[in-house]
């Protein structure tokens, strides 16, 4: 498993900076493609993950839904951040072939090679499947557009990024011992500066959980649910910590949200105890307690009315990928 501290500093006292720092990545799964024209694969689709790919050689379209095809050439690199099925091509003209239908080489537990296509024009990709394991940043990812696209890093600023692009490119020509270790935490580091780049770009929208949180004073009612969800908040209490009256608090925090501070901090708890239950370490008695709950009976309540299904139930259905099989 790949787990990649975001390129940040410790958390600090601004909302927004600290749920960056949570952007840490889970790999589940990497694939060097090495693919030559006419070729069109067809990726599944894969929920709670995200998908990200990278041209390190040739050029792709790729394609989500009905967006728009983007074409990426080489240095380009796109993330399908809700799992979302989708396909990638050297052209959308000819029948896409799903990707559990091609041949795999495994070189690892999660880092595979595959190679297709015809005689034409060659590409390669390095495509990843991953997941946001901490609540926040999971928070953070719905936020985000069903495709997420860049053709090139030509802002000055990100010099170091076309450098780390071009040592990735060169790990996957060569594939010399480790190159699949360097190549992957690689392209982790590219996956969070492209959503770090996404926020900047958005930091004027008005509403939602971005503009929530980079607000004042709601970011610190919200920080502060975030930070200490097993703690017996109240509304008179969140709106102390924002400097508010418990009116005025109540009515800023729905307008930006579109639901009241109560409610989101149950689907808070309720979150971070899903989580916790895929990974499926922890007692129930104590996921209970760290979702600020003082009894079992109160919190599987609480989670059922949000899932439907008591988390007890719902622990025994949910697992975790383990191999490098998708």
């Amino acid at each position: 498993m790949t787990d990649l501290p975001s390129p940040l500093s410790a958390p600090s006292t601004d909302p927004l900076a600290e749920a960056l720092h949570l952007l840490r990545l889970s790999g589940t799964l990497y694939c060097q493609s090495e693919l030559s024209a006419p070729w069109s694969i067809e990726m599944p689709p894969l929920e709670g993950c995200m998908m990200f790919h990278i041209v390190t050689a040739g050029q792709c379209t790729l394609q989500v839904g009905d967006e728009p095809p983007v074409v990426l050439k080489q240095g380009g690199m796109a993330l399908v951040p809700h799992g979302q099925g989708h396909l990638t091509a050297s052209t959308l003209a000819i029948p896409s072939v799903p990707l559990f239908d091609l041949p795999i080489q495994k070189v690892s537990e999660r880092f595979e090679l595959l190679q297709h296509g015809g005689d034409g024009a060659p590409t390669q990709l390095l495509c990843g499947v991953v997941r946001f394991d901490h609540v926040a940043a999971a928070q953070l990812i719905r936020q985000l557009p069903s495709i997420l696209a860049v053709d090139s890093w030509e802002d000055e600023s990100e010099r170091w990024l076309r450098s780390t692009m071009h040592f990735l490119a060169r790990e996957a020509k060569t594939l010399r011992p480790g190159s699949e270790t360097v190549m992957t935490r690689l392209a982790d580091i590219l996956v969070v500066q492209m959503i770090r780049s996404w926020i900047a770009r958005e930091s004027a929208q008005e509403q939602g959980w971005l503009a929530a949180l980079q607000d004042p004073q709601i970011g610190l009612a919200l920080q502060a649910m975030q930070r200490a969800p097993e703690k017996p908040w109240t509304l008179v209490s969140l709106a102390k910590t924002a400097s508010m009256s418990r009116a005025a608090f109540a009515a800023k925090f729905t307008t930006l949200l579109s639901e009241p501070p109560m409610h989101y901090l149950t689907r808070w708890r309720m979150q971070m105890a899903h989580d916790k239950l895929h990974v499926g370490r922890e007692t129930l008695a104590s996921i209970a307690i760290q979702c600020g709950y003082q009894s079992e009976a109160a919190f599987s309540r609480a989670f059922k009315r949000m899932y439907g299904v008591a988390p007890g139930t719902l622990r025994k259905r949910l697992t975790r990928p383990q191999t490098g099989t998708l």
